[in-house]
């Protein structure tokens, strides 16, 4: 059995718990994905199976799109709800306009430090694994790619927003840099991807929906490669 199916990933389980479920439930052991998720997030999570997890690294290289939101006033050592709170800003005199303007700038080429909290790696360690203990790494700024940018609504503290971006791309960083820039600080607090490449929800399965699934059902949801 060869070919891609589309997961709608739902909160609470890891990339790998997915991949997991599939090898256990169908006896499908070159199983893989492409373009990890936090376990937090949901949405279009990539699985290969078969010959197709030759082909991880082509679709982790593909833009994403996303709907975030991000909540003002708090600042997380983490970037986004799951961490320690590590400042607070008054956000109360922040206008739609500045705010606005303030999205605009972030459009385009720019520069992201990788939060402690990635599965990047410092000496053989991850990231993620440095910050549980306390330990901070140093980390170069990494050129992305904001494509498109768009705010769905503003309802203070809370901002809801599209994004469409490279590979790489931290939208957790993007909303502590935006919450840094605003004087406020802030933390991402929602975050579901739509798209990666060619590959949407619309053709996505839930996780209840795979568990259901026969072998043959499996298979007959693949897209082939």
């Amino acid at each position: 059995m060869d070919g891609i199916l589309i997961v709608d990933k739902p909160s609470g389980m890891t990339s790998h718990d997915v991949v997991d479920l599939i090898r256990k439930n169908f006896g499908m052991r070159k199983t893989g994905h492409a373009g990890t998720l936090d376990p937090t997030v949901t949405g279009v999570l990539i699985i290969l199976i078969g010959r197709a997890t030759k082909l991880s690294a082509r679709f982790a290289n593909d833009d994403k799109e996303y709907e975030a939101t991000l909540t003002l006033g708090k600042k997380t050592d983490s970037g986004d709800a799951e961490g320690r709170v590590i400042s607070e800003g008054d956000y109360n005199k922040t206008t739609e306009a500045r705010i606005r303007d303030i999205f605009d700038s972030f459009k385009g080429e720019i520069e992201q430090v990788p939060p402690m909290v990635s599965a990047l790696k410092f000496r053989g360690k991850r990231l993620y694994e440095l910050a549980r203990r306390g330990q901070e790494a140093p980390r170069k700024p990494r050129v992305v790619y904001i494509k498109e940018l768009k705010i769905k609504n503003i309802d203070i503290p809370y901002i809801d927003f599209s994004v469409v971006c490279s590979k790489g791309t931290y939208i957790r960083k993007l909303c502590d840099d935006i919450g840094d820039r605003l004087g406020c600080g802030g933390h991402l607090s929602y975050l579901r991807r739509l798209r990666s490449g060619e590959f949407t929800l619309e053709k996505s399965v839930t996780i209840e929906v795979l568990k259901s699934f026969s072998k043959d059902e499996l298979e007959r949801h693949l897209l082939k490669i």
